[in-house]
């Protein structure tokens, strides 16, 4: 598997400004809504938010206070890693904000195809928090953000070469076309 994820998009035969989708990552209140539109808007590219994706059941879990477990997480996870086969079949880009948490997820995911990046949001669980219990009328309560912490399998681009790492708190102008293209290979 070649390193960098421009490596994978030049290996998956992509050009990198259809057939790349990118998942922006991190825990609840890490930014990957914001920061994942706005690349999408960049890029021209479609944007996929995966709470939009859980089932109802999972949703009303969330919405209790109560974390989700991998059997809770599993049909999310293959209509996530359906629908980027999907886009990446079509030759459409993607910028999917997901959670992604762990490396068995991300892996779910990379199963949708070679042209895959993946964008980290690191945060710290102060900043997450506030994030979190700031915004108003969204289905996950700031307790839960914890849990997300405890279940984060921090990615590793030494070992999970398609992940680029980004502080949390990066100014949020700095996700332009540019900056995509010289960080994750995509124009």
């Amino acid at each position: 598997m070649p390193g960098a994820p421009q490596d994978r998009l030049a290996a998956a035969g992509g050009d990198g400004r259809r057939s790349l989708a990118l998942v922006v990552m991190g825990v609840s209140g890490s930014g990957k809504t914001t920061v994942g539109s706005r690349l999408a808007g960049e890029l021209g590219w479609e944007f996929l938010d995966a709470d939009a994706f859980h089932p109802p059941a999972n949703l009303a879990k969330m919405a209790a206070g109560e974390p989700l477990t991998d059997a809770d997480r599993d049909p999310w996870l293959a209509a996530l890693a359906a629908a980027l086969a999907e886009r990446l079949a079509d030759g459409r880009g993607a910028v999917l904000a997901c959670s992604a948490l762990r490396r068995s997820y991300r892996d779910r995911l990379r199963a949708a195809g070679p042209a895959l990046a993946f964008l980290y949001l690191r945060t710290d669980p102060a900043l997450a928090r506030g994030r979190v219990a700031a915004r108003g009328g969204h289905f996950f309560p700031a307790r839960l953000v914890d849990s997300q912490f405890a279940a984060l399998e921090e990615p590793d681009p030494a070992t999970e070469p398609d992940v680029v790492v980004v502080d949390a708190d990066a100014p949020l102008a700095c996700f332009t076309r540019a900056w995509a293209a010289e960080r994750l290979g995509v124009a």
